[in-house]
């Protein structure tokens, strides 16, 4: 992870600023020591280096193990990438992928970190935004740490699905609010209700930093929907 901040700050940083003049705001809401969790949309792959932009500590991510499993110089490649933005891998032995996603998540905050976190749960199949998934709710009410709703902007016009590099000519950015109090919620983070209740308040606070328009379904659906394909169930929880 290191290795990457550190060439992002240097290298990649003035190339960022000077190519695409991001707006970027809020970031005083970002602690500057300790544990938060940084929730976000996600539009675009490009939000991997344009919302961690902005700050002078490194945002680390959940993701697949299958993204460092990978065999040969392909695999190698990936695995060097995903760990270089951030993204660490959940460990699913003897265990369901979402209390492995949480346990993981527990882990990296108690190291004090900055942990950002897509309640969406998927890449936006448009400019939308999409019902969250209520495990980002049961994170924030176990851990405790101080929530901090992000807003990318602009990045799935900036870098759409399938394209392999971002356009010129678009400003992307990043918008860090206000950090949301669920301490009345303390200690009922096994209540469904509870947690979809959380999970709601936090995708509203992510749409009033976006302006995007909010749909309630989930993306992989609707995704699914757009291939053609027949929607597999969602798990609430994931």
């Amino acid at each position: 992870m290191l290795w990457f901040w550190i060439l992002l700050r240097i290298v990649l940083s003035p190339i960022m600023y000077l190519g695409w003049r991001p707006r970027n705001s809020g970031m005083r809401n970002v602690p500057k020591k300790g544990p938060a969790l940084l929730v976000s949309n996600h539009l675009s792959f490009a939000d991997h280096f344009f919302g961690p932009l902005p700050l002078m500590r490194p945002i680390f991510f959940i993701g697949k193990g299958e993204y460092f499993t990978g065999k040969g110089l392909k695999g190698l490649v990936s695995k060097a990438f995903f760990t270089g933005v951030g993204v660490v891998p959940v460990d699913r032995t003897g265990g369901s992928a979402a209390e492995a996603a949480l346990q993981t998540g527990l882990r990296i905050l108690g190291e004090g970190k900055l942990l950002g976190i897509y309640p969406e749960g998927t890449r936006a199949p448009d400019e939308r935004l999409y019902r969250g998934k209520t495990g980002v709710a049961r994170l924030a009410l176990k851990s405790r740490v101080p929530v901090v709703p992000m807003a990318m902007i602009n990045t799935f016009e900036l870098m759409p699905p399938g394209k392999p590099y971002p356009k010129l000519g678009i400003r992307p950015g990043v918008r860090f609010g206000a950090p949301l109090d669920f301490s009345r919620f303390y200690g009922k983070e096994d209540d469904r209700e509870v947690l979809r209740e959380v999970t709601d308040e936090i995708m509203m606070a992510i749409q009033a930093l976006s302006g995007q328009e909010y749909v309630d379904r989930y993306a992989a659906e609707v995704k699914a929907e757009m291939s053609g394909k027949t929607p597999r169930p969602v798990d609430d929880d994931e």
